[in-house]
């Protein structure tokens, strides 16, 4: 039997259901959703679990390195 998990993006398990919060949490979803597509990612949930998994993938995608002297590029 496969090992199922519900994917969220927090912002369902979020406290905060006042102003703008939803709409902001739902926009970032939407970007990394989209950066995922962009970048060739076929199964959103699949790739979300890998990246949960090892958090540091995350970061290269956003074009963020932890290498000093890159700084704007």
């Amino acid at each position: 039997m496969r090992d199922v998990r519900d994917v969220t993006f927090a912002e369902d398990a979020s406290t905060v259901h006042t102003g703008t919060a939803p709409r902001a949490m739902a926009t970032l979803r939407n970007l990394a959703i989209g950066l995922l597509r962009t970048l060739g990612a076929d199964n959103i949930a699949k790739t979300t679990r890998a990246i949960c998994d090892q958090p540091e993938r995350a970061l290269p995608l956003l074009g963020i390195t932890n290498n000093p002297g890159t700084e704007g590029t």
